[in-house]
């Protein structure tokens, strides 16, 4: 079958490689490339997108630097066979609002990435390039009324609640800017249907988890750091959660219900559903 990718948009005000980037990266990621697959040759792709042959090599120099495509000198360019690898998680969260049911669960430590990841499609969505008809997010944090096993101090590795509120305050802003921002595109009429819910568990969670449109997964771990933070007035030593650097590995669901991908997948939904009907409760993020 040969590839058609779908019109840019003409009011899309990127730099034309970045459309071109997205365009294929999005056939990537809804398999209308497979794993596997040659890309159309250079000289097919400024046909079909109508740009210079140096856009669409800069568009495949950054979809390898994503880890989409792999260059095989003298062979050409090919939609990587693996799933289980590093990824960025920002292009997968705006491809799944170009779907008419948008789900997303998460279960981490504070949802800061999540809330960064969610800007550009809300953005998106405010100004007509997207249009879903529900967006269902549920948020899964530890619960840091009661002690964790970091943030600790560093000098004895007690727990100090001044630390845990400092987190549960950066949690709060976080999930409730998350859930203001995506109930006003209800108020506002452009996504019929919203829900954003919160819930909190006694463990510490030691690792961050998506699911996305119960299709695709992002995993990865959280370090654990020295670090300085201010509480209450005061510097404190810690051993910190650290989750900004953390290298994010994807699977994603394919044809083969045996493959490792969707298995993955499966086992993520199986372990998130699990904590949150059983152990976790609701969290109200208007209480103080």
């Amino acid at each position: 079958m040969t590839f058609a990718p779908d019109p840019l948009d003409p009011d899309d005000d990127r730099p034309p490689y970045e459309q071109v980037a997205s365009s294929l990266g999005a056939a990537i990621r809804t398999r209308k490339l497979a794993p596997g697959e040659k890309l159309p040759s250079h000289k097919a792709l400024t046909e079909m997108y109508g740009f210079a042959r140096a856009t669409v090599q800069r568009a495949l120099r950054d979809l390898e630097d994503e880890g989409l495509v792999v260059s095989r000198k003298g062979s050409g360019v090919f939609v990587r066979n693996r799933t289980e690898r590093p990824a960025g998680l920002r292009p997968y969260v705006e491809q799944a609002f170009s779907s008419q049911n948008v789900t997303i669960d998460f279960a981490g430590f504070s949802s800061e990435t999540l809330h960064g990841a969610l800007q550009e499609p809300l953005d998106k969505i405010r100004v007509g390039r997207l249009t879903p008809s529900s967006i269902a997010i549920r948020i899964l944090v530890p619960d840091m009324s009661v002690p964790q096993a970091a943030p600790v101090r560093r000098e004895d590795c007690t727990d100090d609640v001044r630390l845990r509120n400092r987190m549960r305050d950066i949690m709060i802003g976080y999930t409730r800017s998350i859930r203001d921002s995506v109930a006003e595109l209800e108020h506002l009429g452009l996504v019929p249907e919203t829900r954003v819910n919160v819930r909190v568990h006694g463990g510490t969670q030691f690792f961050k988890l998506y699911v996305i449109n119960n299709e695709d997964v992002f995993f990865g771990y959280y370090p654990i750091k020295p670090n300085k933070v201010v509480a209450q007035g005061e510097a404190i030593e810690i051993y910190d959660l650290v989750g900004r650097d953390t290298v994010l590995f994807h699977h994603s669901v394919n044809d083969s219900d045996s493959s490792s991908g969707t298995q993955q997948v499966q086992q993520a939904r199986m372990w998130f559903e699990s904590v949150w009907e059983t152990i976790a409760r609701d969290f109200d993020l208007n209480g103080q």
